[in-house]
């Protein structure tokens, strides 16, 4: 049993930690919150001191504000349909007992561990490269005219991308729930003569509602910060097509130097991305508390 002495000695011990993970997280905000107050351009370096919310007036009143606002919700909603919807259908199929089952699952699974910078180049310039790309070549052969993916198609383009590299998670953690239901629980089913439709709305269904739910939760805590797949493939572009909150605040700060503004960008994005996971977690986690 842990004395007052000793449990005084496990603070103290675990204070340097504690104090360093403060000033990690702390440090950090309180700059940008700085910074979101001053006038702060590199471009203008004359032009400084308090500016009051101008910056933030600036950052929502601009129209690409409200777009980059869209986009990150449709990219974040498109991402999740495809891979619950994705992720259920392979969890199916990879829990059947099937011929090189195993080696399989690993293939399904490798996209996951690809780094984003690299899917997105492997998806620009192996797949959707309107000249030598994989589809390009696919059209051809159909007698169709190759799509300039990240011209025509900007937005869903990356959708596509980021959605590659999330659907294994989702298959993964789907293929767990489904692994858990109880065999006696489906041999039942059968012999009541329960079609295949019935047997998935009715038992297999409810039973990854939980799985369902952990990865909507921790994929749109990741989606909405989503960006390297954007520098990498559309810049952005073309206009603001492409441009999602956690993009706006590169351009605006760094591409366009303006620190200040791109400081309360930050902060507003922040406060968003606060918003929905507060949002989120009482929506969804009612069906993890059942």
């Amino acid at each position: 049993m842990a004395t007052a002495q000793t449990r005084t000695l496990s603070r103290l011990m675990m204070a340097p930690a504690v104090i360093v993970l403060l000033i990690w997280m702390i440090v950090p905000l309180v700059m940008t919150l700085w910074f979101s107050f001053q006038n702060y351009n590199l471009l203008n370096p004359m032009m400084t001191g308090f500016a009051g919310w101008a910056n933030y007036v600036y950052v929502i009143g601009d129209p690409s504000f409200t777009q980059a606002l869209v986009n990150t919700l449709l990219l974040v909603g498109g991402v999740l349909l495809i891979t619950v919807i994705g992720g259920t259908f392979l969890a199916l199929l990879l829990d059947q007992p099937i011929w090189g089952q195993g080696i399989l699952r690993i293939i399904v699974i490798s996209p996951f561990f690809v780094m984003p910078p690299v899917a997105a180049l492997v998806w620009k310039n192996g797949f959707m490269h309107p000249g030598y790309g994989m589809l390009s070549h696919l059209w051809r052969a159909l007698g169709l005219q190759p799509i300039d993916w990240f011209n025509q198609f900007p937005l869903q383009s990356i959708i596509v991308i980021v959605a590659w590299q999330w659907l294994p998670f989702a298959t993964l953690i789907l293929l767990t729930a489904l692994q858990s239901l109880s065999e006696e629980q489906r041999e039942a089913a059968e012999m009541d003569g329960a079609k295949a439709v019935n047997r998935f709305r009715y038992i297999i269904l409810p039973h990854m509602a939980r799985a369902i739910t952990i990865v909507i939760l921790i994929q749109t805590i990741f989606l909405l910060g989503i960006f390297a797949e954007i520098r990498v493939t559309t810049g952005g572009g073309p206009g603001y097509a492409s441009t999602n909150l956690t993009f706006l605040v590169f351009r605006t700060g760094i591409l366009s130097n303006d620190i200040g503004a791109g400081s309360a960008g930050g902060v507003v994005a922040v406060i968003l991305a606060n918003i929905v996971a507060i949002f989120l977690m009482r929506a969804v986690g009612k069906n993890l508390d059942e």
